[in-house]
């Protein structure tokens, strides 16, 4: 009885073994492939799941997340044979876990010995120009090969990327000199085009002042020109009217000298005498002029100027 007791907890132990062996669960980002007997029968995705003990077996577990490798430095020989040292970086995702645990031996060591090869090949078949300057295309260049190459692996290459060029010493001091005469080219030319605008400028802004002057001027010969012809406009009004007075004196005198008038005829003498006066004044050839004068009789002459107005204004308004 204590014999059959001993069997029966064997048993179960056994038993409870067995279904610990039996029960898998895989945790999520996870795929674990199943292989009964050695061959490949399904893969476990995330979760809970039950295989057969000592009949199934987990045969690897496989990291579905995206992985970043780095890969190693190497150095590269250029089209125009200048040695280089290049690393780089790459992005990777398993697609089939079945595919990356029986296509390929050592998945990692595979993708960086492929990607490897593939930047000699690429960079290799550019100028160093090229490789400095177009870094984008030398990395979608990687990609398209090591992506096709790793397709039958079940894995998908995301990205590839070159990290670091450094060129030789030597070439990296000569760069940097062509780098500062190309400065200084640009410098001179900027300098030589800011001169030239500033010319252009100047040349622009004396044109203007100078068309402005020539307006300036136009309207002032223009204002001037109305200026004059509005004084001569007025002094031959002025002329005008003057003519019209002498006309009605000369009228008046005439009338008075019909009528016998004595003062017309003292008028007419006063006037030749004033007038023979100031001719006299006005001579440049004389100084001092002393010569007698009967002030009493001009006056008394111009005096009869007034009468004779009086008589005149009375015959045309007897009213």
């Amino acid at each position: 009885m204590e014999g059959f007791s001993l069997f029966v907890i064997a048993v179960l132990v056994l038993a409870l073994i067995l279904i610990s062996m039996g029960v898998k669960s895989v945790t999520q980002s996870q795929e674990w492939v199943v292989e009964r007997f050695g061959k490949y029968t399904h893969t476990l995705r995330p979760g809970l799941h039950i295989i057969i003990p000592m009949v199934d077996r987990i045969g690897a577990r496989i990291s579905m997340r995206e992985s970043v490798f780095d890969v190693p430095s190497q150095d590269v020989i250029t089209k125009d044979n200048a040695m280089i040292r290049v690393d780089g970086v790459v992005f990777y995702q398993v697609l089939d876990a079945a595919k990356a645990a029986y296509e390929v031996s050592s998945l990692e060591s595979a993708i960086i010995n492929l990607t490897m090869t593939n930047i000699r090949t690429v960079m290799g078949s550019m100028d160093l120009d090229q490789l400095l300057s177009h870094r984008e295309e030398i990395n979608a260049a990687l990609l398209n090969v090591v992506d096709e190459a790793t397709n039958p692996w079940g894995v998908k290459v995301t990205r590839v990327e070159i990290k670091d060029i450094h060129p030789p010493k030597d070439l990296v001091e000569s760069m940097g000199r062509q780098m500062k005469a190309e400065r200084d080219k640009r410098a001179t030319i900027l300098e030589a085009q800011g001169e030239r605008e500033a010319a252009i400028l100047r040349a622009e802004g004396e044109k203007k002042a100078q068309i402005l002057e020539s307006e300036g001027e136009r309207q002032a010969a223009i204002l001037d020109a109305e200026g004059r012809k509005e004084a001569a406009f007025l002094d031959a009004e002025a002329r005008e009217r003057q003519s019209q007075a002498e006309a009605f004196a000369t009228e008046a005198v005439s009338n008075a000298i019909s009528k016998g008038n004595v003062q017309a005829i003292n008028y007419f003498v006063a006037q030749k005498y004033v007038n023979a006066l100031k001719d006299i004044a006005s001579a440049p050839n004389q100084k001092v002029i002393l010569m007698p004068l009967e002030a009493s009789n001009v006056i008394g002459a111009v005096g009869g100027i007034t009468e004779l107005a009086r008589e005149a204004f009375k015959e045309k308004n007897p009213t």
